[in-house]
């Protein structure tokens, strides 16, 4: 088992009145991470909505533990599991350089092919190595 992990920065509009990241902004990080991820495997999402797969969020868990604030740059890292037909990212935050835990969340989800959740071998072929 193996961490993906990515660089990125706060932007400024991304934070509230308080000069914190919108707690709504990091959904958007725990997002871009994954397409990222899915990325250098190479599983492109509009390839995936061109044969008719559609992976969707079915749940998420969030736990806030130190706010970033406009300019920090952090480190968004995943690692995966995987239950029958659920998939879970397991995505951490961490404030760069000092490698604060920001956030940590559980991001379970699924294939939706011709209406229902379906077994989906291109995920499991491609993420392989990022599986625990």
């Amino acid at each position: 088992m193996r961490y993906f992990e990515i660089e990125m920065k706060v932007r400024d509009y991304e934070c509230d009145a308080q000069g914190i990241v919108n707690n709504a902004n990091y959904l958007h990080y725990f997002e871009a991470t994954r397409h990222e991820l899915l990325e250098s495997c190479g599983v492109h999402f509009s390839t995936l909505t061109d044969n008719k797969i559609y992976p969707v969020v079915r749940n998420i868990s969030v736990a806030y533990k130190h706010s970033l604030r406009g300019s920090d740059r952090f480190l968004s890292r995943i690692r995966l599991g995987k239950d029958g037909l659920k998939y879970f990212f397991y995505q951490d935050i961490y404030r760069l350089p000092d490698m604060r835990l920001c956030v940590r969340g559980i991001v379970e989800t699924v294939c939706i092919i011709d209406g229902k959740a379906s077994p989906q071998t291109i995920f499991d072929e491609a993420l392989k190595e990022y599986f625990e």
